[in-house]
């Protein structure tokens, strides 16, 4: 599994339990990362025996009523609950994904508990929360918006189907960060590169017929860094909550690169 990143000079320590309360015929136990930044110690990773049989059927449905019922100390992040705010990205036995549409039967890889810990290789502020500043700086730079150059129609900027659909595979991305934060590349150059996601992104404006400022994405993309640290390993597309295939759309940019000099 990957590691997120722990703070300076520490390791993880042993946790606490927390039984099912009695007369509980069916449950699941959850080992979670916790670390509170102003209580001085270590990480830990503490276990809860939930009951499934008076909890939801979803992991964050857990993590909500461990939250409610058993350690109000615990912290995450949500909203939506389905699937489309993207809040609640964490990693779940070794895979990042949403907590609200990944099914608690499904967890497990075969054994009894559930483990969960935060996107990997980002800052902690506590427990399951990473610190995405730099990630939404990083889409904050792409500038994220039509850039047009004529005058504004009277109504909308229109579009055909056909142009439409070239969004189609992009416009879902819900910056969730599962996609870069499962990226090696983005990993080790994640100051730099900008990682799957914001690529993904950068790819749906490039294609997007009513932007007039193609060129100038284009050469903002032009660096050693932000696009080409891609080598295509495909974890981006493999633990995507949403099916996207971001390697994909960082070929697409790649190959509109080479065509401009040829």
């Amino acid at each position: 599994m990957a590691q997120f990143t722990l703070p300076k000079n520490s390791t993880i320590g042993k946790g606490r339990h927390f039984p099912a309360a009695d007369g509980a015929k069916r449950t699941r136990t959850f080992k979670i990362y916790r670390w509170n930044p102003d209580d001085g110690s270590n990480p830990r990773t503490d276990t809860y025996e939930v009951d499934l049989d008076r909890c939801g059927p979803m992991v964050l449905d857990a993590l909500i009523k461990i939250k409610n019922e058993i350690d109000p100390t615990l912290t995450f992040r949500r909203s939506c609950r389905e699937g489309i705010c993207g809040s609640c990205a964490m990693n779940i036995d070794g895979t990042n994904t949403l907590a609200c549409t990944r099914a608690i039967e499904d967890c497990g890889n075969g054994r009894d508990v559930v483990a969960i810990y935060p996107l990997p290789h980002m800052q902690v502020v506590k427990d399951l929360v990473p610190d995405l500043t730099h990630f939404y700086a990083q889409y904050a730079s792409i500038r994220p918006w039509l850039r047009t150059q004529t005058a504004a129609p009277t109504r909308e900027r229109l579009q055909s189907k056909q142009d439409r659909a070239k969004l189609d595979g992009l416009y879902e991305c819900i910056l969730c960060a599962c996609c870069s934060t499962s990226c090696p590349s983005y990993w080790w150059n994640g100051e730099r590169y900008l990682g799957p996601a914001i690529l993904l992104q950068a790819y749906r404006w490039i294609v997007d017929s009513r932007d007039e400022d193609t060129g100038t994405r284009l050469d903002e993309l032009e660096d050693p860094f932000k696009l080409y640290r891609c080598h295509t390993i495909m974890n981006c597309a493999r633990t995507c909550p949403k099916g996207l295939n971001p390697a994909k759309a960082i070929a697409e940019i790649k190959q509109l690169m080479l065509a401009r000099k040829a």
